[in-house]
């Protein structure tokens, strides 16, 4: 899967006031990122907000995203949740379009056990006709993928072709680039820790902050895709403190205060999520102005 080398972004979806998809915004965003280096777009992945769109409104982002890219970069499918059973079907009944892979976030809340989630994993690389990429963040979902499960899946369908982790544990990424079959792809889930991942044989990252400043995530990716962990230093320092700002009240919305800042849009969310408090601001306009 050389289309998931390098850098991916997690697009936010934009929402209008009255909280419908803002498809202008969306499509400038798309740009913003092809024009900023990035190597593929995830559309609808949990940065998206998916949980609190429609099926149809899902499915008009997924081809409204496919129109505009016009096949100018790979794209990857969001589709997740904790209900097996409904999963494949939306997965069966999914437009490929120009799409290159699914990323299927790990069952939240049910907390299932390692056997429950490989029947999961089962259940959906079964039903897909593209590849599928795993996604282990144990801080969401309340449970881990553990690199045994992560293996075994590896192993035993072909389809399932790589893993976006975000569980932070190196003794656990460690494990996985030791046993994944050759061709089976680690790739980080987490801003923060992109370049020591990379280091030790990541392919990339699927990136939040990229949403703001895809140039600087793109190349620092590329940097260390290069071996070139020096230049790729001075871009993680760089970033560490907008990303942290990004998660301190909740994910996509520092990341969405910092694009209305820099003009890509506004910060509207739909509720439970909401934007960030006033301290929260003006950190992130503080460090805007120090990012440039």
């Amino acid at each position: 899967m050389n289309e998931l080398q390098g850098a991916g972004v997690a697009l936010v979806t934009p929402f209008n006031a009255d909280g419908t998809v803002d498809y202008d915004t969306l499509g400038r965003l798309i740009d913003y990122q092809i024009e900023g280096g990035m190597d593929y777009l995830v559309s609808l992945g949990t940065t998206g907000e998916t949980a609190t769109l429609s099926a149809a409104e899902r499915k008009q982002v997924w081809a409204f995203t496919s129109k505009h890219v016009n096949k100018r970069v790979p794209l990857v499918a969001g589709i997740g949740g904790n209900h097996t059973q409904e999963i494949v079907e939306q997965i069966k009944a999914f437009d490929v379009l120009d799409y290159v892979a699914i990323l299927s976030v790990s069952p939240y809340y049910n907390k299932p056990t390692q056997e429950g989630i490989y029947q999961h994993y089962k259940a959906i690389a079964e039903a897909s006709k593209l590849p599928i990429i795993l996604y282990n963040v144990p801080g969401r979902t309340g449970s881990n993928i553990l690199p045994a499960t992560t293996i075994r899946l590896a192993k035993d369908f072909k389809n399932i072709v790589a893993t976006k982790e975000a569980s932070g544990s190196f003794a656990q990424f460690s494990e996985i680039l030791r046993d994944k079959p050759e061709d089976f792809l680690l790739i980080s889930g987490d801003d923060p820790i992109t370049l020591p991942m990379m280091a030790m044989g990541a392919a990339g990252i699927i990136s939040v902050v990229a949403n703001a400043y895809p140039n600087k995530v793109s190349a620092l990716s590329h940097l260390c895709q290069e071996g070139n962990f020096t230049e790729a230093r001075s871009i993680h320092l760089e970033l560490l403190k907008a990303i942290d700002l990004c998660f301190i009240e909740g994910n996509p919305a520092g990341v969405k205060y910092i694009m209305k800042q820099k003009g890509l849009g506004e910060d509207h969310l739909r509720l439970p999520l909401v934007p960030v408090g006033k301290a929260t601001q003006d950190a992130i306009n503080a460090e805007i102005q120090l990012l440039g």
